[in-house]
């Protein structure tokens, strides 16, 4: 399925026309060239894949340079594939992806790197519940007993546990698109998407929405 990429620029509000307040994330999609176009005969599959923010040809390894070169493209600092059928591209090699390819009131899944957040504690990144506060009590933030004592004598892997949390790879389903910019590239999208300002997206089309 097609789609964009693009980058989180912030969060904000509008108004809708019967004055209610829905809060929304402008996010700049595109424009995106089309880099190279994947076919089943060729590499196996179908998939078309997309640039996104340009950067200095000195700063890009040679093979990528080398593609960028061929096909007389800006090289990009973001490269994506999005799987598409055999008759789905209506694109060639150069071409510009924008915005276009949404409309207003049309739900997206967008996926996005959430915010890294270092070392957490149970309480943090498994929300636990902390124990009596109270003096004495030695168990405040604790994560508390995980194995057993005599069988099997270890703890299972992927217990919840303190740990690394955030910097992952996270996907909001059906979020509707409220307006779109074509002028400016830009996509307002009801709620909150994953990531810190400045953060690259991938928004597809929905492929869940019953609405």
């Amino acid at each position: 399925m097609l789609g964009i990429l693009g980058k989180k620029i912030g969060m904000t509000r509008i108004y809708n026309d019967k004055g209610e307040v829905i809060p929304v994330t402008v996010i700049e999609a595109g424009p995106c060239p089309v880099v190279q176009i994947k076919t089943e005969k060729k590499e196996g599959y179908n998939a078309i894949r997309l640039g996104y923010d340009a950067r200095k040809p000195k700063h890009t390894n040679k093979p990528l340079a080398g593609l960028f070169q061929k096909n007389n493209i800006t090289p990009c600092r973001i490269l994506r594939e999005f799987r598409t059928d055999g008759g789905e591209v209506n694109y060639k090699v150069g071409d510009q992806v924008t915005v276009d390819i949404f409309k207003e009131g049309e739900f997206v899944d967008i996926r996005g790197k959430s915010k890294g957040r270092g070392f957490a504690g149970s309480i943090k990144r498994n929300k636990f519940s902390r124990g009596p506060m109270s003096h004495g009590s030695c168990y405040h933030r604790r994560t508390g007993a995980q194995g057993a004592s005599a069988y099997p004598s270890r703890v299972f892997k992927n217990m919840p546990s303190p740990g690394h949390y955030g910097n992952t790879q996270v996907c909001i389903q059906n979020l509707s698109i409220i307006k779109i910019d074509k002028e400016k590239n830009l996509l307002l999208v009801e709620g909150g998407i994953p990531g810190a300002n400045n953060g690259y997206l991938m928004i597809t089309k929905a492929v869940k929405s019953n609405k």
